[in-house]
């Protein structure tokens, strides 16, 4: 089934067509070289496969350039900004915030290399399949391309009949296809739907103009560059050693350009393996060494019967007044509060100590105790939130606490050593749903 296309409105009113479709546990941005139709693309079966594959690990964006396929079409192509204000627009519509850019050839990773340089916060990684920086030779470039008379022959004589398949799947990087003549019929009708043959002249020029030398060390993002031809292994080298912390697989041997052809299970356990380690550097950047308090307050059924609901509202809200004029106090940071109950995290222990002392005192003057505990470890941010075991353990030991009491696991009493601070022992305890016996402290007057 062919995922749904939407359209995306750019900011000049041009509109471009995008699809997403996958479930995998990242975004992805693909963009193909050259031109593109979105929907015809679904009617070659190596293509499919690919496509069916890549998004068992990632959830798929792409979309027809500006131009292209079912995107406007323009007078002129983009410049590589306008391209890049391309991504943005798509990825805005998708509702994607941090994105895998795949891109393929100058054009594709070209844009991508653009983004993820310009907008380091969008960009989760940068992916360029068949990796070239600049579209044209150049004596300082000499991987550039250097048939654009030959291309300007052939493209108007062979653009969209199968006749001339032949030639454009070997202009466009297929030779081990270019004599199948089911694959003279697909590249014919695909191009046909891609672009008009003036339009695909007017891309070559566009794609030949192509040089992003000067942003290469401006990527800061992790960088996977694939290079199948060992004629390219020396570009895919001269490119890696700009970027940043970059690097290289030299796949298979294989003279085909696209992806969808060749051995896919190397491509998809070269880039698998690369999504991997992101995700798991990305865990790790997400993560912070923080202290974990909750609160609530003791006996709270007796109290909204003895109170009435209105009563017991307008109590709560003196207890909530208080606690967060501690919380700023203190520089903690409010979680959650759910019904009598806070979560916050600080990063010092000392301070989130204090700060539940604090609260402790503040709250009897309201003729009500609350019980409060903390732990301290490193707090996975999920959705700006902290969370993990950090949070759960902290929830665990303040559960363990009778009124007025303050219980710390002795993670916290360890490095406030030297506070001032004094504990009283409350012996091992097993805490609900977490490994091992934890040695619990009260908190001393």
């Amino acid at each position: 089934m062919i995922p749904e296309t939407r359209y995306a409105k750019a900011a000049d009113g041009t509109y471009l067509a995008y699809q997403v479709f996958g479930d995998g546990p990242v975004d992805l941005l693909y963009i193909p070289g050259w031109a593109t139709h979105l929907e015809v693309y679904w009617e070659y079966p190596a293509a499919v496969r690919f496509l069916r594959r890549l998004a068992t690990i990632a959830r798929v964006i792409w979309f027809d350039k500006r131009g292209t396929g079912l995107s406007d079409r323009v007078t002129a192509f983009a410049d590589l900004e306008t391209m890049m204000d391309d991504v943005r627009t798509v990825l805005d519509a998708a509702g994607s915030k941090r994105t895998v850019l795949w891109g393929d050839g100058p054009d594709g990773g070209g844009s991508c290399a653009v983004f993820a340089a310009s907008h380091p916060d969008r960009a989760l990684a940068l992916v360029w399949w068949g990796a070239a920086a600049r579209g044209a030779w150049a004596p300082d470039y000499p991987w550039g391309y250097k048939d654009a008379a030959v291309d300007e022959e052939v493209i108007p004589r062979a653009w969209g009949t199968e006749a001339g398949g032949a030639d454009m799947l070997r202009l466009v990087g297929c030779p081990s296809i270019a004599d199948d003549p089911e694959a003279q019929r697909f590249i014919a009708k695909f191009y046909r739907y891609s672009a008009t043959p003036g339009g695909a002249l007017a891309f070559q020029r566009m794609y030949e103009a192509i040089d992003v030398r000067s942003v290469l060390p401006a990527i800061h993002v992790p960088t996977l560059l694939s290079e199948r031809c060992m004629a390219d292994e020396e570009e895919g080298r001269y490119i890696t050693s700009q970027i940043p912390g970059a690097r290289l697989a030299i796949l298979s041997e294989c003279d085909d350009f696209p992806p969808f052809l060749g051995d896919q299970d190397e491509v998809f356990s070269v880039i698998g393996s690369f999504l991997h380690s992101v995700r798991e550097e990305e865990s790790e950047f997400d993560k912070v060494l923080a202290t974990a308090l909750f609160t609530d307050i003791v006996g709270s059924t007796e109290k909204v019967a003895e109170l009435g609901d209105r009563g017991w509202k307008e109590l709560v809200e003196r207890h909530h007044a208080q606690v967060r004029g501690l919380l700023a106090r203190y520089r903690g940071r409010e979680m959650d509060t759910a019904g009598d109950g806070f979560f916050a995290v600080f990063d010092g222990p000392a301070r989130a100590i204090r700060c539940a002392k604090g609260i402790v005192e503040a709250v009897r003057p309201l003729g009500i105790e609350v019980r409060a505990g903390l732990h301290t470890g490193e707090c996975e941010i999920i959705d700006t939130k902290c969370g993990g075991l950090t949070v759960s353990i902290g929830a665990r030991v303040a559960a363990l606490a009778g009124p007025s009491e303050v219980l710390v696991s002795q993670t916290v009493k360890d490095l406030v050593a030297g506070s001032g601070l004094a504990f009283a022992e409350r012996g091992e305890h097993e805490l609900k749903g977490v490994p091992g016996s934890w040695r619990i402290y009260a908190v001393e007057p």
